[in-house]
C-alpha cells in the first residue's frame, strides 16, 4: 500500500545551521530514486516502524537515508535475549535517569546485531539501498567522512563495522581528513586505546539492504549505560541468541542538528545527487494501517519477550541444583535435584505451569507452592525462587 500525497508541505531551515526541511502531514509515494526523511517523533517504536516501512515499500533500486532521536530506551537485536543483554529491574527505575522520566522502554527491533541505549543525545542514522551494491562497511565510512568533516578526526571505522574514536598519540603531523582512509587514522598507534561511538545492526530482504546505525553524541546518560547493559543472570544463562560485545564507550561530543546536516550531505555526495530538503515525519504516518500493525506488534510485551530464542538457566548449591528451560519466552521446564541424590521435576513443567510467560513470573515461590519437594527442602527452595527473581526480573517488577 502507498500512502497518498502529502496534503500539506512548508518548508523552513533548523535553527544554527543549513538544513531545509520540508515538512509531511501525509506520506507519499517511495518511486524517488533518493529520498532523505527525519522524524520529529522521539518515539522509538514509531521511528522503527517507519524505518521498516520505508524498506518495505520503497522502490528496489532506490536510496534513502532516515534520522531520527529516541526517547531514553534500551533497543535489543532481533535474536536476543532480553535477561541476558539487559538490566531489566532498573527500567522501571524512575531515579537512574533524573527527574521526569518514569522508566526507560525496551524495545525489540526487527534487525539483527547488538544492544544499544538511545537518548536525546544520540542521533540514529538508516540506509535503505539495493542489496547488490550493500557492503557493512560503506555507509559506515559514510558517517565517518561526516564526522571528519565536523572536525572528528580521529574516528575510524574498525573490524567490527563499528565507528570508533583513537585515543592514542599521534605518529604523524599530517593532517587528517574526510578524504583519507576511514579505516585508519595516525592516532591508531596504541590500537588497545579505542571507544565506541557507533555500531551497526543490518537487515536484508527481497533485493533490499538496511545499514542502522548509532551515534553517540552528547549522551547525558553516559554513566548510567554500563549499569542498565548489564544483565545479572548472562553469566548464569545459556542462550541460543546473539550476544552482544561489549565496548568501552563514549560521546562524540557533537551538536545534533551540526551531524545531521554533514551526513545528509555525504549521503548526496556519495551518490552524486544535488542535495534536496529532508523530508520531516512522525505520528501521523500512524494514519496508514499497516505501518500502525507494525508498530502496535513493536509494543506489545508478546513481540519484547516471546521472541526470545530458546534458553536455560542453572542454579547449584551444595544442597540443590536446579535447571529451568524456556522457549519463545515461555516455561518449558524445571528440573530440581535435592541433596544431590533424588531428581523432583516440579509442576511447572506439568500442564498448569508449563507454558507460564518468564517476564509475568512476579513470585517464583510458585516452584515452592507447588514443588514436589520435601519440606526439609523448602528452605532451600526459597532461596532458589530468591534468586530467579533477581536473575530473570519480570517485566519493570
Amino acid at each position: 500500500m502507498i500512502l497518498s500525497r502529502c496534503l500539506r508541505m512548508t518548508h523552513s531551515k533548523s535553527a544554527g545551521c543549513g538544513l531545509s526541511r520540508t515538512y509531511l502531514t501525509l506520506g507519499h509515494d517511495f518511486d524517488r530514486s533518493f529520498q532523505s526523511y527525519i522524524s520529529n517523533s522521539h518515539d522509538p517504536y514509531l521511528n522503527l516502524s517507519i524505518e521498516h516501512h520505508l524498506l518495505q515499500k520503497s522502490k528496489q533500486s532506490s536510496k534513502i537515508l532516515f534520522l531520527y532521536i529516541n526517547r531514553p530506551c534500551v533497543v535489543i537485536g532481533r535474536n536476543q535475549n532480553p535477561w541476558t543483554e539487559v538490566n531489566l529491574s532498573l527500567l522501571g527505575d524512575s531515579s537512574i535517569l533524573g527527574k521526569g522520566l518514569k522508566s526507560i522502554d525496551l524495545v525489540r527491533r526487527r534487525s539483527g546485531g547488538g544492544t544499544v541505549f538511545h537518548d536525546g543525545g544520540n542521533v540514529n542514522w538508516t540506509v535503505i539501498s539495493p542489496s547488490e551494491s550493500f557492503t557493512r562497511d560503506k555507509h559506515a565510512e559514510m558517517v565517518t567522512r561526516a564526522l571528519r568533516r565536523c572536525g572528528v578526526h580521529r574516528s575510524r571505522v574498525n573490524e567490527r563495522h563499528d565507528i570508533v574514536l583513537d585515543q592514542g598519540g599521534s605518529s604523524t603531523t599530517k593532517s587528517w581528513g574526510p578524504g583519507d582512509d576511514t579505516h585508519h587514522t595516525p592516532w591508531q598507534v596504541d590500537a588497545e586505546r579505542t571507544v565506541k561511538v557507533s555500531g551497526s545492526a543490518y537487515k536484508l530482504t527481497r533485493g533490499r539492504a538496511l545499514h542502522h546505525g548509532t551515534a553517540l553524541l552528547d549522551s547525558p546518560n553516559l554513566k548510567f549505560i554500563h549499569d542498565i547493559l548489564t544483565a545479572p543472570g548472562r553469566k548464569y544463562i545459556d542462550s541460543k541468541g546473539v550476544a552482544s560485545v561489549s565496548s568501552p564507550v563514549a560521546n562524540i561530543g557533537l551538536d545534533n542538528d551540526e551531524f545531521v546536516e554533514r551526513v545528509q550531505q555525504e549521503f548526496w555526495s556519495m551518490y552524486q545527487q544535488e542535495p534536496s530538503p529532508i523530508e520531516v515525519v512522525g505520528e501521523s504516518w500512524l494514519e496508514d494501517g499497516e505501518l500502525r500493525k507494525g508498530y502496535e506488534e513493536l509494543m506489545s510485551l508478546e513481540w519484547t519477550y516471546l521472541q526470545t530464542p530458546r534458553f536455560s538457566i542453572d542454579y547449584k548449591t551444595e544442597r540443590l541444583e536446579a535447571r529451568l528451560e524456556a522457549k519463545n519466552g515461555r516455561i518449558e521446564e524445571v528440573q530440581i535435584n535435592a541433596d544431590c541424590n533424588e531428581l523432583y521435576k516440579s509442576v511447572m513443567s506439568q500442564s498448569s505451569i508449563q507454558g507460564l510467560k518468564v517476564h509475568e513470573m512476579h513470585d517464583w515461590s510458585e516452584i515452592i507452592r507447588r514443588s514436589a519437594a520435601a519440606p526439609s527442602q523448602r528452605e532451600e527452595l526459597e532461596r532458589l525462587a530468591v534468586w530467579l527473581r533477581k536473575m530473570l526480573p519480570s517485566h519493570q517488577q
